[in-house]
């Protein structure tokens, strides 16, 4: 299970909101860093996507990133995907490949759009990270930008239910949920709200969270678009690790 690399100071994490093209190219470069060193880890099973391994979610990513690439450039990576029996270098490879089209367009993108595919490589970084127990950073660039995207997302999720107010506390950041004044507010480390929001966190992790209120009323909004959490824990919580309790 990953584990989040502490920054060098023991200052609060920057919350500046970076492109979506510079987020977006640290997970691919992280991921291709990870995966270059080993190479071994492709049949390697994903706890977070379990019917999944290492391959299957490079695929994944590089499949979006390849579409993405043709319809806002306007033309097809100059390569064809790679078929399934391709191994991670090549996969890799076609990833940088779509990605010089991909990164370039990001930021023109319609915002959503570019933040839905910045989240994904994240989440899926952190996916792989998690499967070969490596560690996170702490100060990685997509924290910003994918939690305005899943708070946001989130917050349809709660509103439809009716829900009133929530406030969502990490060191150094906040975000209201919902028109109303908050009436609960939950706190935790930046890494759990996000794998909460996304899917990550069983319902017994989420309630673990420090909640002002009960945090039943709000445990039905962490199931929103793809986004449910799981029956078992499929990593550990990373306050547990570094000390975050408020």
């Amino acid at each position: 299970m990953s584990s989040i690399a502490q920054p060098s100071s023991q200052q609060t994490p920057n919350w500046a909101i970076v492109p979506f093209s510079v987020a977006y190219r640290s997970s691919r470069e992280n991921v291709t860093r990870l995966l270059t060193d080993h190479p071994e880890a492709a049949d390697i099973r994903v706890p977070a996507c379990p019917e999944w391994t290492v391959r299957d979610v490079v695929a994944h990513v590089l499949g979006i990133c390849y579409r993405v690439a043709g319809r806002t450039a306007g033309v097809a990576p100059s390569r064809q995907l790679p078929g399934p029996e391709a191994g991670l270098a090549e996969l890799l490879d076609a990833w940088a490949g779509s990605a010089e089209l991909a990164e370039t367009q990001l930021d023109a993108l319609q915002m959503r759009r570019a933040g839905i595919l910045a989240m994904d490589a994240f989440t899926h970084e952190i996916d792989i990270f998690g499967a070969l127990d490596a560690p996170v950073s702490e100060d990685h660039p997509s924290y910003p930008g994918s939690m305005r995207l899943v708070t946001s997302g989130f917050t349809a999720a709660a509103q439809a239910r009716g829900l009133s107010g929530l406030r969502i506390e990490a060191p150094g950041a906040e975000w209201t949920i919902g028109q109303s004044e908050p009436e609960v507010t939950v706190y935790g480390h930046r890494h759990d709200i996000f794998r909460s929001l996304v899917g990550r966190r069983t319902v017994a992790q989420i309630s673990s969270l420090a909640w002002s209120g009960s945090p039943e009323p709000w445990l039905p909004a962490f199931v929103w678009g793809p986004f449910r959490p799981p029956a078992e824990a499929v990593e550990g919580m990373a306050g547990e690790a570094v000390g975050a309790a408020r």
